[in-house]
């Protein structure tokens, strides 16, 4: 099986072949750091990592490059309105920034560069452009010529006339062309500047991610450049035509991009009060599994709407995941002692035949990702494997080490949706030796009909995280047999 990827240089699918496999090299638009990170950009950074995790289960090595804007006017404006110095606004949110990834659980990149530690580079690129005859100096800066580069506008699909009717000139910008674009601003006298051949100044917002990502990838051409859809236009055009004007070769083999996020149905603004942070989600729902089976539950090319209703059907998924792992390791230790008098391990369905199930499923979540990595289709195989295996518990129906291979096999594969991290603490063997005495004691009641002292028992269980699970008619003899436990999720 080969894995297939909707490019959007080409407006479809088309089988994923990297320059040089099976290294694979991917960058991404990182963020901006002026304010704190919100759900939307968790949603980006968890739709590459997830991509970047299921690459490396297929067998390509990957080198994940990330940058971090850390000069911009964003930037530059919040710290005037704050009143604070821009390097202390940005060593703040970057901090921030990274306190997120480790409670999303998202690893760093391989390298996550920031746009002020590489201004030399960037210098030279242009310098590069402009001795090619692509870009040209005024007062206000360095400014791309954009009507010399031929293929400007085949990411977007927009002809020069259509962008045409959209651009606009500011006051203080001196271009030839409003299509034009800057490559280096001039500095004001209260702004951040660095020097260069064409006086104090910054560099644009375009031209850092071209450079770094050539420059940490060590490549002209990207096997994979990865952002949102609202970074088309003119972002990903603009970093397209000044990369390929130096080099003369593609820039990107493959663009993917990532639907937008709302909330209940409108742009996420501090305006709306709808403006939620990964920290305030957090916060109120401490488990960031919620958030990302919220996320899983849409492809990741499509727009998805911030909901209560949503978040509680991934707050109950979860309770539903975690209750089954829990079960899975729990009672694994608990089976194996094969109690005589609970006439455990009956009726056992053969490994073999148990065991190509689990593969089964295995097989249709390689085969969803494979198909431009269709979390929702894997992620109900996942819901799939959970309710056969769990139908097969009272009484167990397979040995405990085909127990163990299906959770082996879920842990794997919610591992590459970045799930299930905190799920392998293992109950204590005086807790479980408490349990397990517990529960021959309320069987013992059970078979006296002294069902009050039952109820009590489990109640009691129950106060400490530990769930009792009978037989339909728990006061037979077969249904005593069939006690499980399992852990609160």
């Amino acid at each position: 099986m080969s894995i297939h990827i909707h490019n959007s240089l080409i407006r479809k699918k088309e089988e994923f072949a990297p320059l040089k496999p099976p290294q694979v090299n991917i960058y991404t638009c990182g963020v901006t750091v002026y304010d704190e990170s919100h759900i939307g950009h968790a949603r980006s950074l968890y739709i590459f990592e997830v991509i970047r995790r299921y690459l490396e289960y297929r067998g390509f090595k990957v080198r994940f490059v990330r940058n971090i804007t850390d000069i911009d006017d964003k930037i530059i404006n919040r710290a005037k309105e704050l009143k604070t110095d821009w390097s202390e606004l940005v060593k703040k949110y970057i901090d921030r920034y990274y306190e997120d990834l480790a409670v999303l659980g998202i690893q760093k990149g391989d390298s996550e560069p920031r746009a002020t530690e590489n201004i030399g580079e960037m210098i030279k690129f242009i310098q590069g452009l402009m001795d090619k005859g692509y870009a040209y100096p005024t007062d206000s800066g360095v400014y791309f010529s954009v009507r010399k580069f031929k293929d400007y506008g085949k990411l977007s699909g927009q002809s020069l006339d259509q962008m045409q009717s959209g651009a606009r000139i500011e006051p203080d910008e001196k271009k030839v062309d409003p299509l034009d674009f800057a490559l280096w601003k001039s500095s004001k006298p209260d702004e951040p500047s660095w020097d260069s051949p064409w006086g104090k100044g910054r560099p644009g917002w375009h031209i850092e991610c071209s450079v770094m990502s050539q420059k940490f990838l060590k490549v002209d051409t990207l096997d994979i450049h990865a952002g949102g859809r609202d970074l088309i236009f003119p972002h990903h055009e603009n970093e397209i035509a000044q990369a390929e004007a130096l080099t003369g070769k593609p820039f990107a083999k493959y663009w993917i991009h990532h639907g937008l996020l709302t909330i209940n149905g409108q742009k996420m603004s501090k305006s709306l009060g709808n403006f939620v942070t990964i920290k305030d989600f957090i916060d109120k729902y401490k488990d960031p599994d919620i958030l990302k089976l919220f996320f899983l539950s849409a492809h990741y090319s499509h727009p998805i709407d911030y909901t209560q209703k949503c978040i509680e059907q991934a707050k109950s998924a979860l309770a539903t995941f975690n209750g089954f792992l829990f079960w899975l390791y729990d009672m694994a230790k608990y089976f194996k002692k094969e109690y005589p008098e609970f006439g455990i391990l009956v009726e056992k369905v053969k490994s073999e035949k148990f065991r190509k199930l689990v593969d089964s499923w295995k097989e249709e979540f390689i085969k969803a990702m494979d198909d431009d990595f269709n979390t929702p289709v894997a992620l109900a195989t996942l819901f799939k494997m959970r309710d056969v295996v769990w139908s097969y518990r009272q009484p167990l129906k397979v040995e405990i080490e085909d127990l163990e291979y299906a959770k082996k096999s879920f842990i794997e594969l919610g591992g590459i949706f970045g799930l299930f991290l905190k799920t392998d603490q293992k109950l204590s063997p005086e807790f479980i030796a408490h349990i397990e005495s517990k529960i021959k004691e309320r069987n013992a009641a059970g078979k006296a009909k002294d069902f009050k002292k039952a109820d009590q028992i489990r109640e009691e269980l129950l106060q400490k995280g530990i769930i009792l699970e009978d037989a339909k008619d728990w006061t037979s003899k077969a249904a005593l047999e069939g006690t499980t436990y399992r852990r609160k999720s």
